[in-house]
């Protein structure tokens, strides 16, 4: 009777290593999840991204076990430093929806169409904006996004070691970099639309001038829009294919800020 007091007792005593393990590696993937593209947005229901966070750590927690630290029976500050590490990784990851954002808004104040539909977000969004936010989360998706995922998360305990929080001097600089990166991608893609609105207004004031009776904002309103709606439609296959490289790029090594 002792014997099998003494097998569950030992039995109870690695059944709750491994559920604090668990947790451990379910905080980090869930504070990821938050911010992680397609998986994370506001409009995925709580339940399916508990769902989620719990699938991803069903895969993450096996092979990261052994390289985990012993814990504490009370472990508050490992368990923040899984939360820290989680939101850093998702935020990084998130920039690149923010740069599609930034270049939807830039191409559509660019060309007049600024104020067409709504996003699916919580905020409208510009008809260009959308479109290129659902392009390219369809496009991460079918590229394997939750295999990449998973594997920046088992392979992200090498620099941010569980229980320990990164150097606030790091953060920063990869913090300032990595939003410096975003805003200089959206304005990059959307370059095209901005060089047709250059030549788009110059045409318009030598037609001014030279037709100063014709309402020229009249006649080149409907021009631009058919236009604008054209070079989307023959450059966004490049666009979305120069951002999928850059993500896959930042997936591969995410705490390295490439020029």
């Amino acid at each position: 009777m002792t014997a099998l007091f003494g097998e569950l007792t030992a039995l109870a005593e690695l059944s709750r290593g491994m559920l604090l393990t668990g947790f451990a590696v379910f905080l980090r993937v869930g504070a990821m999840m938050m911010l992680l593209p397609a998986f994370g947005e506001q409009v995925v229901p709580l339940r399916v991204k508990l769902a989620l966070a719990l699938c991803f750590t069903l895969v993450v927690a096996p092979a990261v076990t052994p390289a985990l630290p012993p814990l504490d029976p009370f472990p508050t500050r490992f368990f923040a430093t899984e939360v820290v590490a989680g939101l850093l990784l998702g935020l990084g990851i998130r920039l690149f929806i923010f740069a599609l954002q930034i270049a939807g808004m830039i191409a559509a104040q660019a060309t007049t169409l600024s104020q067409m539909f709504g996003g699916i977000g919580p905020e409208p969004q510009p008809i260009i904006g959308n479109a290129l936010i659902i392009a390219g989360l369809a496009v991460a998706v079918a590229a394997g996004l939750h295999i990449r995922v998973a594997e920046l998360l088992i392979l992200s305990y090498t620099p941010l070691p569980a229980g320990a929080f990164p150097a606030v001097s790091d953060v920063a600089r990869l913090g300032l970099g990595q939003i410096a990166r975003c805003f200089s991608l959206g304005f990059s893609l959307a370059m095209p639309f901005v060089i047709a609105s250059v030549l788009y207004n110059v045409a318009l004031g030598f037609i001014n001038r030279a037709m100063p009776q014709l309402a020229v904002s009249f006649v080149g309103a409907p021009a631009l829009t058919l236009g604008s709606l054209a070079l989307l439609a023959l450059t966004a296959p490049a666009l979305i294919g120069f951002w999928l490289t850059l993500l896959q790029t930042h997936l591969a090594s995410p705490l390295t800020v490439l020029p």
